[in-house]
């Protein structure tokens, strides 16, 4: 989130006042076995903390300061927090049977989207959630990352903006897969996604979606 604390409940509060049509958030497990919402596998970039979450109970995790005050939020506490559709990304393959279970206990298949860089947990949370969307995520992709998708049963894509060609986008239409452009900042990147009619885009800056006027 480039005008709040990334990942943080004032963040999605934000994103939420601003408008948008669904808040992206990140998981990981604590060592108790909680859902944690943080982008990276340490704390030490985005809290006062250092090591990994993974090392960490959801106690300790709360103890950080995630910036302006901010606590590290877990996945149910911004369930409860905002009403937006959320995209969860799991980023790393052991948090996916526990948001199986969080999705599956709370009814949130028409709410919350599914996404992650690993082919292997697309597939078990589409095993494990009847009917879940589901989105492969890639930064550097080759020839065979719409077959990728297919073969997980992923609903869409995620591109890397700045590496995203016609062709990727055609063959992924033609196979009838969305695709998601990120991370969308500048104004050039809004014109870029609207020439290639992609479905959607993700963004650290809210505001974009009043100031850009999105034309090609």
């Amino acid at each position: 989130m480039g005008v709040e604390p990334e990942n943080t409940l004032r963040s999605f509060l934000h994103a939420e006042r601003a408008g948008m049509d669904a808040i992206e958030l990140d998981l990981h497990l604590t060592k108790d076995g909680a859902l944690a919402v943080m982008h990276d596998t340490d704390v030490d970039r985005t809290t006062d903390g250092t090591g990994a979450i993974a090392d960490r109970t959801l106690a300790e995790l709360r103890e950080l300061d995630a910036g302006r005050g901010e606590r590290v939020p877990v996945f149910e506490e911004v369930l409860d927090a905002v009403r937006s559709p959320l995209q969860a990304e799991i980023k790393d393959r052991a948090a996916a049977r526990a948001l199986a279970e969080v999705m599956l206990r709370r009814g949130l298949v028409e709410r919350v989207e599914v996404s992650s860089f690993h082919d292997e947990a697309v597939a078990e949370i589409a095993a494990l959630v009847p009917g879940v969307r589901t989105v492969l995520i890639a930064s550097r992709w080759g020839g065979d990352v719409v077959d990728r998708a297919r073969a997980v049963g992923a609903a869409r894509l995620a591109l890397n903006i700045r590496r995203l060609t016609l062709e990727v986008v055609e063959r992924a239409h033609a196979e009838g897969l969305g695709i998601i452009g990120w991370v969308v900042n500048t104004q050039d990147q809004l014109r870029l996604a609207r020439a290639f009619q992609l479905g959607a885009v993700t963004t650290d800056f809210p505001e974009i979606r009043r100031t850009g006027r999105f034309t090609a």
